[in-house]
């Protein structure tokens, strides 16, 4: 879907509306400075604050700061959405008006001043423990479907997100300095190598089956697998697994991915290039032992200055 069909369904107007117009062409401008998975996201966030101000007979290049701040009591009260989710719908709200401003159509922004819900500094998803990973491994080892071990590694041990996953196809296969990596088209378009260990590797070979092209993950009909797929898959092998979780979906196995490599002590800036984190706090919010003082830099830099205490 392009630009225009995508503004059209965001503004059901007719084109002779100079209103409906200018909010189509503010909307188009603004997704325009995004690509891929990420115009989508955002596309479907503005896509809930055009809903809401349509409900309420409001143009959204009128409204005042008053309507921004009832459309997140909305969210929080009536629709009961996390504070991540709000926070995340409203940034999107901000950067909308703030490419409204930008380019002339708008004076100020009505969203400057709003206030941002409090995100708590852990993520609120639940992650897998050591073991129920290794047992969700285990599971998909033996699974009779040549994909699930794939699935499994390259959403726990390789970090990807799931439209990374599902959009991997052979040819992003190859050898660099020695390594076998995989080439992966992450959030924005950005491309990076990333190494596949030799389970992992071993993985995505049997999911591949001597295929020469198409994608990595299949479905049933042979077709590319889809994220609807993979938490089917996921929910199959974590009953097989015995891991009672009132809600499995791919996002646990690269929380797991993240709070592991932490658990076991690996760098937080090592980690955070590992999950492509672009700030630094959103690998720290994984942190489940940021707190264990065992852990605290006090005794490593007492441990390197002892020779002088």
């Amino acid at each position: 879907m392009n630009t225009f069909q995508i503004t059209s369904a965001l503004v059901p107007v007719s084109t002779d509306n100079p209103g409906g117009a200018a909010l189509r062409q503010a909307i188009a401008a603004h997704l325009a400075r995004y690509t891929g998975q990420t115009r989508t996201h955002t596309e479907s966030d503005l896509r809930a604050f055009m809903r809401w101000c349509a409900e309420r007979h409001l143009d959204p290049l009128s409204v005042h700061r008053v309507h921004v701040e009832l459309y997140v009591r909305w969210m929080q009260e009536t629709r009961g959405y996390k504070p991540a989710t709000i926070s995340r719908r409203l940034s999107v709200v901000i950067g909308f008006y703030r490419t409204a401003v930008i380019d002339g159509v708008l004076p100020s922004s009505p969203a400057d001043h709003v206030r941002r819900p409090h995100v708590p500094p852990e993520s609120p998803t639940l992650g897998l423990s050591h073991l129920q990973f290794e047992a969700m491994l285990q599971a998909a080892r033996v699974s009779s479907n040549i994909n699930d071990f794939a699935l499994v590694c390259m959403l726990g041990l390789l970090g990807l997100r799931i439209f990374e996953a599902c959009g991997a196809n052979i040819d992003d296969l190859r050898e660099e300095h020695g390594h076998r990596v995989l080439k992966v088209r992450g959030k924005g378009g950005k491309v990076v190598l990333t190494p596949l260990p030799p389970a992992v590797q071993r993985a995505i070979e049997r999911s591949v089956d001597s295929r020469v092209d198409g994608p990595v993950l299949r479905n049933r009909q042979g077709g590319r697998m889809d994220r609807h797929a993979a938490t089917r898959r996921l929910h199959h092998l974590a009953d097989d697994a015995g891991i009672n979780l009132p809600r499995m979906h791919p996002h646990m196995l690269r929380h797991t991915f993240v709070t592991t490599m932490l658990d076991a002590g690996v760098d937080l800036r090592d980690v955070q290039i590992a999950a492509r984190h672009a700030d630094p706090r959103t690998t720290m919010r994984y942190d489940r032992a940021r707190t264990n003082l065992d852990r605290h830099p006090n005794y490593i830099l007492a441990a390197y200055m002892a020779s002088g205490t």
